[in-house]
């Protein structure tokens, strides 16, 4: 497996409740495409959300985003962390 930092952008003013809803839903649904999200962060006033994950591909990654409706911009594996 490999660990993945995924980047969504445009979700200005996403509050704790939101994140916490969309993190679930992620959770519903993960173990259909072999992932795992472990956390997730944003900063409401840039609009920007990351999510930290484990998965088999990024591909994995974004199909359950995609089918929670929230889609990632951008999707990097973490090969190196301390």
């Amino acid at each position: 497996m490999t660990t993945f930092m995924d980047v969504h952008h445009d979700m200005k003013g996403i509050t704790a409740e939101q994140l916490s809803a969309a993190h679930r839903a992620d959770l519903e649904i993960e173990a259909e495409e072999g992932v795992h999200f472990e956390r997730a962060w944003a900063d409401p006033e840039a609009g920007v959300v990351y999510c930290l994950s484990e998965a088999p591909s990024a591909e994995a990654v974004q199909r359950i985003h995609e089918r929670t409706g929230h889609p990632a911009t951008e999707i990097h594996p973490v090969p190196l962390s301390v």
